[in-house]
């Protein structure tokens, strides 16, 4: 048992939460790859290299992902089929985005409805598979921590028992004999308490630490995954707005909206709400600090988004356009200030997370081995005085 919770313990630091972290990068990769290439699409053929550098990089950093992905998924599972998918769709929605590039810059208004096709692709398939593959890490990695930080109380009942039986044993030979101590037997009792302590109180610290690493790692970082990925739909959201002209609609109660700044308005409902929650999970300032500040840029962002749409409702494409990728004042200051503070804060709680999984795994080490050897101790001693007492009757 002890040796199958340490093996857990390590998992859970070596290879499920870096396995859940790196799915929660490519679907990270891929929303960021697709506000990207809509930001670089309203710039018309003046696209800046920052933007075009932006979306390669994007799109490198999801392919070398699933490619890590790919190696630890077992083969036959959901994984390595959405895997496969992703990998599919992938140069798909590169080809699409060429495409409108391509149109783009000639000038053809089928640009923007390539373009449309390609946050389709990304939206309704990619994404979806992405988060899948981002759930099932995420239950394996919930799995490794059940096996991990329950206490092993077979063995400790054995303990208890062999301990007990020990007792037992000395206290009926002094009955007989009126030998205080048998050497052997205080020997085994001596190994087979050091061993049962030890259990006992490397579960409780291993526990300890894995607990930490999960209220004050594993939950912050999924509630910080959850708002930068809202922050990047919010942006894409807002950039097709621009793109679509309003060709894409939606009817909620029988009234009309654009489509994408409807979903811009919810998927700001949820950047809020992540943003209130991790700011309750953080537990010092490292972690406080940049969420506050990305709170602070959400709430600039809603502000300047308000006046662009005013703008662009009112036929000022132009004014809208400048107010949200504009050199200065723009939406997209506080979208790369909401962004680059969650990336902080994410720093933060990863290092809070693997700090306190490794004292936890740390706790365990050696106990398989150490155990193990005291039991043999224990039991060499109580064959020794069982031993010595029969020679007696000789």
């Amino acid at each position: 048992q002890a040796g199958a919770r340490s093996a857990a313990a390590d998992d859970v630091l070596r290879r499920s939460q870096p396995l859940s972290s790196g799915a929660a990068g490519i679907y990270r990769s891929l929303a960021d790859a697709n506000t990207a290439a809509s930001s670089g699409f309203l710039a018309g053929g003046q696209e800046n290299a920052g933007s075009r550098d932006r979306y390669e990089k994007d799109i490198r950093t999801a392919a070398a992902g699933l490619v890590t992905a790919a190696a630890n998924a077992e083969p036959g599972s959901a994984s390595e089929a959405t895997i496969s998918r992703l990998n599919r769709l992938l140069p798909e929605y590169k080809g699409l985005i060429e495409r409108a590039r391509t149109y783009n810059r000639q000038g053809y208004p089928v640009g923007g409805a390539y373009l449309r096709y390609a946050n389709e692709k990304m939206q309704k398939d990619m994404l979806p598979a992405a988060e899948a593959l981002y759930t099932t890490e995420n239950r394996r990695l919930d799995a490794d921590y059940g096996d991990a930080r329950p206490y092993p109380w077979a063995a400790i009942t054995l303990g208890v028992l062999a301990l007990a039986a020990l007792g037992l044993a000395q206290h009926r030979m002094y009955r007989r004999t009126n030998r205080v101590l048998n050497h052997g037997l205080v020997a085994a009792s001596a190994a087979t308490a050091a061993a049962l302590l030890w259990l006992v109180v490397g579960h409780a610290l291993a526990r300890s630490g894995l607990d930490g690493s999960y209220d004050h790692g594993i939950r912050s970082l999924n509630v910080l995954h959850d708002a930068r990925i809202a922050s990047l739909k919010a942006r894409g959201n807002e950039n097709l707005s621009l793109v679509s002209r309003g060709a894409e609609t939606v009817t909620v109660d029988g009234t009309a909206y654009d489509a994408y700044y409807y979903d811009f308005d919810k998927d700001m409902t949820v950047l809020g709400t992540r943003l209130s929650q991790a700011a309750g999970l953080a537990d010092d300032r490292g972690g406080t600090t940049p969420v506050k500040a990305a709170e602070g840029n959400m709430a600039v962002w809603k502000q300047r988004h308000a006046s662009a749409r005013t703008e662009d409702e009112n036929g000022n494409y132009q004014q809208a356009l400048d107010e949200v990728i504009g050199p200065e004042g723009a939406t997209g200051e506080c979208f790369d200030g909401v962004d680059r503070n969650l990336a902080l804060a994410i720093d933060h709680e990863q290092d809070e997370f693997r700090q306190a999984a490794r004292d936890g795994r740390d706790a365990m080490t050696g106990l398989p081995v150490g155990v193990a050897v005291l039991a043999v101790l224990g039991a060499a001693g109580a064959v020794a005085g069982i031993g010595r007492r029969l020679s007696e009757y000789r």
